[in-house]
């Protein structure tokens, strides 16, 4: 029994279905406080982990298809697993057999420098802020200011340890100099610190750095990282502010619209709390253009029931075929309600249609007279229903 238990491995998820847990049971609701979705372990790493997905600095971002191409658009699976796997703390993760020797938090401590510039932490936080260039053309350094249990594109990077993340968390200097790191980061994109609870906001170079932002997509990649390391490192209430502006930026403002996908794709879910996953994506469910591509809303609730319950299984999907017109039995009992005076009875004036947003039915009063007037609200309904098939989270 006792090999048995130890050769069990945890069944990763197939689907993005099975990945995401943004919505739960109750795809609207809003609850005060909701539960950790990290499900954080000491026996749990990435080494053994599938690296289909990667590391986000290593990863191509998903950008092959603009919002305008709407029913063709779908969400990553490889990008769904590994933020399942962050979440979750790497299930199926196997302990390395080496020492742990703390590499990151004595690089925090400026005892070692990172490999292989030979440049202590203390030197970059001094000397490389403002220095846009360096910043963005060394692709060394970003892994041991943002290290992860994961491994990245610098190899020579170790990764974090449970035991290394509490230690880290109780060294005092290694947090200071974590959160300048933090801070140099932010304002070589355009955004600065204004508290110690993490909120953001423009910083006076924001359209400068905006711009470049803008254009150099990789540094999202980095900003995946970014926001990875500040749940690791206990700082798990820095997301969202951030995470919040840049979704204010690119949908409102318009002044990050190459940002979109990648904010809605990864950055949300790296935070690790349903519902502060859900108050995002309902902010920015209001502002993404066209509405019907939005792909990260709650699933659509399935109704049974006669004509117009729901629509929602035979509505417009991702294919945009419209809903079929009433079948030969329909319309004769339609017609038999008309009678001579030829108007469809009350129980057809109105027609119980699906909201927008996947919620409660509403009814659409005096949408037929005829036959024909009832064909019409079901081709509504299933226009409607539109917008829900293509959200299937």
């Amino acid at each position: 029994m006792g090999n048995l238990l130890g050769s069990w491995r945890f069944k990763e998820p197939s689907t993005v279905e099975e990945c995401d847990s943004t919505w739960g049971s109750d795809s609207e609701s809003d609850e005060p406080a909701a539960e950790d979705d990290s499900g954080t372990s000491d026996s749990v790493s990435p080494a053994e982990s599938d690296r289909a997905a990667g590391d986000p600095e290593d990863a191509s971002p998903q950008l092959t298809e603009s919002p305008e191409s709407g029913p063709k658009m779908k969400r990553s699976f490889y990008a769904a697993r590994d933020l399942y796997k962050y979440r979750h703390s790497y299930p199926n993760y196997r302990k390395t057999r080496l020492p742990n020797e703390y590499r990151n938090l004595r690089f925090y401590l400026n005892k070692i420098p990172l490999v292989p510039d030979g440049i202590y932490v203390e030197e970059i936080l001094t000397k490389w802020r403002g220095d846009y260039d360096k910043l963005e053309h060394n692709h060394t350094y970003i892994q041991w200011l943002f290290p992860l249990r994961e491994q990245g594109l610098n190899f020579y990077a170790h990764e974090l340890t449970q035991e290394e993340i509490k230690e880290f968390q109780s060294t005092r200097e290694a947090k200071r100099r974590f959160l300048a790191a933090y801070s140099l980061m932010l304002d070589f994109y355009g955004v600065k610190l204004l508290d110690k609870s993490g909120n953001v906001a423009r910083a006076p170079n924001w359209q400068e750095r905006f711009q470049h932002l803008n254009e150099s997509q990789h540094n999202y990649l980095r900003i995946t990282r970014i926001l990875k390391s500040l749940g690791e490192l206990g700082y798990e209430a820095f997301k969202a502010p951030l995470v919040r502006l840049f979704l204010e930026e690119a949908l409102c403002h318009n002044t990050l619209p190459n940002m979109q996908h990648s904010a809605l794709e990864y950055f949300v879910y790296t935070i690790r709390l349903p519902a502060t996953r859900r108050r995002l994506l309902r902010y920015a469910r209001q502002h993404y253009r066209p509405a019907h591509a939005f792909l990260w809303g709650p699933p659509p609730k399935r109704r049974g029931g006669g004509v117009g319950a729901g629509g929602s299984s035979e509505g417009a999907g991702s294919s945009g075929i419209r809903a079929p017109a009433p079948t030969p039995e329909q319309q004769r009992r339609g017609e038999e309600s008309t009678g001579s005076s030829g108007m469809i009875g009350s129980s057809h004036d109105a027609v119980t249609c699906p909201d927008l947003d996947g919620e409660e039915p509403k009814v659409c009063a005096g949408l037929g007279s005829s036959a024909a007037g009832l064909e019409g609200a079901l081709m509504m309904a299933g226009a409607r229903g539109e917008h829900n098939e293509i959200v299937p989270l």
